[in-house]
């Protein structure tokens, strides 16, 4: 029997890429492809595929602010059977813990060789696991998120620019609540600004 694969990317060329190579697997069925975060889980509800492969940076397009990981939290409500194996160019530790906090089988960065690819799909489509053994180390090395779930709203509102006050209308909280969990987050970080407390973040897949 098949392995029934859908993939999930908003770079078409690679989106293609990818179910041609798996596509000439024996064993792998391509049932269907998305282009970006709403579409991936409407894809999962309907052809209720063994493996979705899902991008961490996609698009949400239909819904503003999603992403695969906010993707995968919903594949695994609406076709639970679906394994969620993340294939992305960003090895960030946070993308690891969050993904497999909201239910992914799998997370692999995409310059592995491409035969890893192949095996991953088959060992999540069997009920296992995969993750890059690079990242899992980086990520053990850096510890968990210390920021709190308001924090990281506030400083991907900051992401934008603007004043805190623009900061504030832009995310619907006070400006003296925007001030003080800016300063917090950034003492947390060791950041010395606003800006470098949001790369830090970026960089370390918080965000």
């Amino acid at each position: 029997m098949s392995i029934r694969v859908g993939v999930a990317d908003d770079q078409a060329m690679i989106r293609q890429a990818l179910c041609t190579m798996l596509g000439l697997e024996d064993d792998v069925e391509i049932v269907g492809q998305a282009d970006c975060a709403t579409r991936a889980v409407r894809l999962a509800a309907e052809m209720r595929p063994d493996v979705l492969i899902m991008d961490v940076q996609l698009d949400g397009i239909e819904t503003p602010n999603a992403d695969g990981i906010s993707a995968t939290r919903q594949v695994r409500e609406v076709s639970p059977d679906t394994r969620v194996l993340i294939v992305t160019t960003f090895a960030r530790p946070g993308y690891l813990t969050r993904a497999l906090a909201a239910g992914a089988a799998g997370f692999i960065v995409k310059d592995a060789p491409a035969d890893e690819l192949v095996e991953a799909v088959r060992t999540v489509a069997a009920g296992g696991q995969v993750i890059d053994a690079r990242l899992a180390v980086a990520t053990s090395a850096l510890g968990p998120c210390p920021l709190t779930q308001r924090e990281v709203t506030v400083l991907a509102g900051a992401s934008g620019g603007g004043t805190t006050a623009e900061i504030a209308r832009r995310i619907h909280l006070a400006e003296g609540t925007v001030r003080n969990t800016l300063s917090t987050a950034m003492g947390k970080l060791s950041a010395s600004t606003r800006a470098d407390a949001v790369r830090i973040a970026t960089e370390r897949g918080w965000l």
